[in-house]
């Protein structure tokens, strides 16, 4: 008897134990919250352009040559000179001067005969080429130096033919040289072929006449294709996209603490800026840029920045 009233005490007491360590109900927990920075729609001037390589050269060059058949007597110019018009560049002494000239200075002093001829510039420009030195026996009309005509000198650029309509007569560009150096030019020539291989028209593009620059060099030209001057644009991280980047969306603020989805098109992008062209946003509208991306369509967000 003893025995059996023990062994209900301590079965009582195991019983009691238990239901002193049995978990407490669990506590309900809040739905989660993602920090998140917001910005409001701006209104802009987006353009869409294109970056073209233009060349520098000299359209026309002019040709200084003998104008009579003897011996290159003295030159007054080497290559990569600047001259000007009217400018003394070679003499030449005729090959019947070398010969009987002084004979007939000694017979009659007051003849002055010397048989010398110059032969100067027509144009203003630099010596690209010399052919000849002194001493040379020349032929009458033969080649002595090139000079590369300084009002001649252009841009020359390869347009893409479908990009034709973007590029118009007296069109006013920009130029950006090597050395980051911004020289304005403006369209002076449409040339009226097209290269049969890169499908491309040339396009002259003229610059100051004082710019003193070298031939060949390559300058970038920004070509505008279209332009809307009231655009309506987000920053490029509102901008949500599927993995095939077929359809887009941005998350916008329902209230002070809900963010939900809202699907847009997309128009001109520009600088890191993007349009957004439906549905028509307000520019009171709160727009998450940071904390947006994985979001539900309906989501709890804390806005930490705006």
């Amino acid at each position: 008897m003893y025995r059996h009233s023990l062994y209900l005490l301590l079965l009582a007491s195991l019983c009691a134990c238990q239901n002193n360590n049995a978990p407490a109900e669990e506590e309900t927990t809040a739905d989660p919250v993602t920090p998140v920075t917001v910005i409001q729609p701006t209104q802009e001037t987006l353009s869409d352009s294109v970056s073209l390589n233009a060349t520098a050269t000299f359209l026309q060059q002019s040709y200084a040559r003998a104008n009579t058949a003897g011996y290159i007597q003295s030159i007054h110019l080497q290559p990569g000179q600047a001259v000007h018009a009217g400018q003394l560049l070679f003499t030449v002494r005729t090959r019947e001067s070398r010969s009987i000239g002084n004979a007939v200075n000694l017979l009659d002093s007051s003849f002055k005969f010397s048989g010398v001829n110059g032969v100067k510039a027509t144009t203003s420009g630099y010596i690209t080429q010399l052919n000849h030195q002194e001493g040379d026996y020349v032929q009458e009309a033969e080649q002595v130096a090139v000079i590369s005509d300084q009002s001649s000198f252009a841009f020359v650029l390869n347009v893409p033919f479908e990009l034709r309509n973007a590029v118009t007569l007296q069109k006013r560009v920009s130029l950006l040289l090597p050395d980051s150096t911004r020289l304005p030019g403006v369209v002076s020539a449409i040339m009226p072929s097209a290269d049969s291989l890169a499908q491309t028209q040339k396009v002259v593009i003229k610059v100051a006449a004082n710019a003193a620059l070298p031939e060949n060099l390559v300058a970038q030209v920004r070509i505008q294709r279209t332009a809307h001057p009231q655009a309506i644009t987000l920053p490029r991280t509102a901008l949500l996209t599927d993995e095939t980047q077929s359809e887009y969306w941005i998350m916008r603020m329902l209230d002070s603490n809900t963010a939900v989805k809202v699907p847009v098109q997309k128009g001109l992008e520009s600088n890191g800026r993007v349009e957004i062209t439906t549905p028509q946003l307000s520019l009171t509208d709160r727009i998450l840029v940071s904390g947006n991306y994985g979001l539900a369509d309906t989501a709890k967000v804390q806005v930490t920045k705006q």
